[in-house]
């Protein structure tokens, strides 16, 4: 077993992206909104920021209380998407109960959707064109793979069906491109026969959001192994995957760990697609 390191990868990455960013003409800008005291979701944008500031993108973040309403959100994200300095903005989900998180998704601006997730961008990414935003979590999956082994006749078994990992990289992963061209099942909860399943992937990538779900059983000796899961686990101190590391890790060629595997990846795509904007609009 060896451990794929997304930590160094992602290192290397934002590395190369400031040195693009030091020979920009502007500043590049990338806002966050957040609403409500999510835990999570307020690591996850402090680990956001600090990436910006490695690589020289002026970051700022707007924070709403929790009961603040849909119309101040949405206005919020119009001034955005007109502002001339902002380049990228990203709505921190979950947001809580009372939005419409796919009306909050479809105000963005398509070309400062640095997260991926607008339907325009998701049916760029259907139709393999390129001038859209990839999301964040598929692509830096793709690119953990692509550092790691040749992905191209691999059969990938995407254990999770949702619309921010499972689904767009199956088509990621499926496309008629260089680091894709693999055999994509894509299995969930509703899926006959999981283990038999997950038994035939070249590559097993799970993200399903249960701790430990992926057993030593369901995983061909030599498969290689990416864990997408965060949890936390009540009386445990660390963060665990969706993957039962311990008993897995010694079947698998290769495996991400979890923390440092598909997180950092996920950031460094974030800073990338910000770039990538930035690019684009002048």
């Amino acid at each position: 077993m060896k451990l794929i390191d997304g930590k160094k990868i992602a290192s290397e990455i934002l590395d190369s992206l400031t040195h693009k960013i030091e020979q920009f003409p502007r500043k590049i800008g990338l806002a966050f909104l957040l609403v409500g005291e999510n835990q999570a979701s307020l690591a996850y944008v402090r680990m956001k920021k600090k990436a910006c500031s490695r690589i020289g993108i002026q970051s700022i973040v707007k924070e709403y209380p929790a009961d603040t309403s849909q119309e101040e959100l949405l206005k919020e994200i119009s001034q955005l998407n007109l502002d001339p300095q902002i380049d990228g903005i990203l709505v921190q989900l979950p947001l809580p109960a009372h939005f419409d998180t796919l009306r909050v998704t479809r105000s963005i601006a398509p070309e400062k959707d640095v997260d991926g997730f607008h339907p325009i961008n998701m049916g760029k990414l259907l139709l393999g064109e390129a001038d859209g935003f990839l999301p964040c979590t598929p692509h830096g999956i793709q690119q953990l793979l692509a550092h790691t082994l040749p992905i191209e006749g691999k059969h990938v078994v995407i254990v999770g069906r949702s619309n921010i990992v499972g689904k767009p990289l199956a088509v990621l992963l499926s496309q008629k491109k260089k680091g894709a061209n693999a055999t994509v099942t894509l299995a969930h909860s509703q899926s006959k026969n999981l283990s038999e399943i997950t038994q035939t992937a070249d590559i097993l990538i799970a993200a399903i959001g249960q701790p430990r779900f992926i057993k030593k059983e369901m995983v061909r000796p030599g498969c290689v192994v990416i864990d997408v899961g965060i949890n936390r686990v009540q009386n445990e101190e660390k963060l665990v995957g969706d993957v039962d590391f311990d008993a897995v890790a010694p079947i698998a060629s290769w495996i991400t760990p979890v923390p440092g595997g598909v997180g950092p990846m996920t950031i460094a795509m974030l800073m990338q697609n910000t770039l990538e904007s930035a690019t684009r609009r002048g």
